[in-house]
């Protein structure tokens, strides 16, 4: 079943064909990859000239233009799940939810929830049951966690409605933590950061496109955090991708799309 998803891929990628390929492309991959043990997996970010993600102060510094704010929102819409690490997570308590109303209702109108599901991945989970993450909604709140977290943390959330994986592990297994998510329904999935759990996931083979805006402004700062942060790799062992799409934009801002090799 998985080459002949693979073959129609790449049948229908001939631009040739006419369609739209950009569009396309991403509707095949979700398609490919209902035939794997793990969702197709895309990081989005928005990140400065210079390569930050927010400033030293790292208090989820605005980056995003109004228009990659509509674009982050329609690619929302578009996925099972939304992934965010432990620092964002904690540090931002970001909402992870679709805010365009006809987005939503469509959605619905699809079958599908209003909001994608919301996942947090954090060894020791530190986040108040009043952060948004949790109550801005509807939507279903998943959290990754280990043994490091308190048993009264955890069942906290669960009384709050949140599904906690626990693990007895230093740190979430991320493999195990995909064909979790597999399992529970999430086909396609959106990673929105920060730059640990994003250099994790690319290090293990995880995701499989890399979204970026970068805004034309600098933050500077040798502690900013970057796309990638983590322990970081050697030249030999560095991660490759192949530039499949470039935009301008008339604000200043520029879009890439990379797939990994």
């Amino acid at each position: 079943m998985f080459f002949a998803a693979k073959n129609l891929y790449d049948y229908l990628r001939d631009p040739s064909l006419g369609f739209d390929c950009l569009r396309l492309d991403q509707l095949l991959r979700v398609t490919l990859y209902q035939t794997m043990n793990r969702p197709y997996t895309f990081i989005n970010v928005a990140m400065t000239a210079d390569g930050k993600i927010d400033t030293f102060e790292r208090k989820g510094s605005l980056i995003s233009s109004a228009r990659d704010k509509a674009r982050v929102d329609e690619l929302r819409a578009s996925v099972d799940g939304i992934l965010v690490g432990g620092k964002t997570l904690s540090g931002e308590a970001p909402k992870l939810t679709v805010k365009n109303e006809a987005l939503r209702q469509n959605r619905i109108k699809q079958g599908r929830s209003e909001n994608p599901i919301k996942i947090g991945v954090a060894s020791n989970i530190n986040i108040s049951l009043d952060s948004d993450f949790i109550k801005v909604g509807p939507a279903r709140v998943v959290i990754f966690t280990t043994s490091q977290t308190s048993i009264s943390q955890i069942e906290n959330l669960r009384a709050h409605g949140v599904e906690v994986f626990v693990e007895n592990f230093a740190q979430v297994d991320l493999i195990n933590m995909m064909h979790t998510l597999k399992k529970i329904g999430v086909d396609s999935l959106m990673v929105e950061g920060g730059g640990t759990i994003n250099f994790e996931l690319m290090r293990l083979g995880l995701v499989d496109e890399l979204m970026i805006y970068i805004a034309p402004m600098i933050f500077g700062g040798a502690n900013s955090p970057t796309l990638a942060d983590g322990f970081g790799l050697i030249r030999e062992h560095a991660l490759n991708v192949k530039l499949s799409h470039v935009e301008q934009w008339q604000d200043g801002g520029v879009i890439l799309r990379y797939t990994f090799l």
